[in-house]
């Protein structure tokens, strides 16, 4: 199974710092994430992301199991408590499958020829506000299908038959292109916030 996966982030429009943070892994199976710092929290969804590599890079995270990805957002959660927040939306590529979990309003969709589909349907407070709520991500992930995970900047400007249109428009274009491609068509009315685009797609 041949999974490409790219990655593009860009401040705001007159931004010194980017509070979005995204991160890929691709030694032994695909893992990707995106996060969004909350309020001035430039360094939040970094540390957030670190935290997840390392427990990803270090075997400690089950992938391939939701209570896993539960646990460590829990955790998270606890030990970020009174201080800074961050949304979290993450999934890993397991045997044709897609699974993962979210909380927050970060989105993750999935698009092919028949549509384009939010996975994350039920957003949640953030981690670090003690009260996130981890929900699953669990679908198939066949030949053709895109996934996009993206922080609230980058969707927000686009509804879903646009960002259904933009993906199948790339599909002869270099696919390394596509996230820069959604946010500029996100930001073509300006940039009111930090934009974040992870695609992935199974070839």
């Amino acid at each position: 199974m041949k999974i490409d996966c790219y990655g593009s982030s860009r401040l705001r429009d007159g931004g010194t710092s980017n509070e979005d943070a995204y991160w890929i892994w691709r030694p032994s199976a695909i893992v990707a994430a995106v996060c969004d710092g909350a309020g001035h929290a430039q360094h939040c969804a970094a540390q957030v992301l670190r935290m997840f590599a390392r427990q990803i890079e270090g075997g400690l995270l089950q992938v391939q199991q939701f209570p896993a990805w539960s646990h460590w957002m829990r955790s998270t959660d606890a030990a970020m408590a009174g201080g800074m927040q961050s949304t979290f939306v993450g999934l890993a590529v397991v045997e044709g499958r897609l699974l993962g979990a979210y909380a927050g309003d970060s989105r993750a969709y999935l698009v092919n020829e028949h549509g384009c589909r939010l996975l994350t349907e039920w957003p949640s407070p953030r981690l670090g506000s003690g009260e996130a709520e981890p929900h699953p991500i669990h679908e198939p992930f066949d030949p053709h299908d895109t996934v996009l995970l993206m922080s609230d900047g980058a969707w927000t400007p686009l509804p879903l038959p646009i960002l259904h249109r933009a993906v199948m428009a790339a599909r002869l274009d270099d696919f390394a292109d596509l996230p820069a491609t959604l946010i500029e068509l996100a930001g073509k009315h300006g940039r009111a916030d930090d934009m974040t685009v992870v695609a992935l797609r199974r070839r």
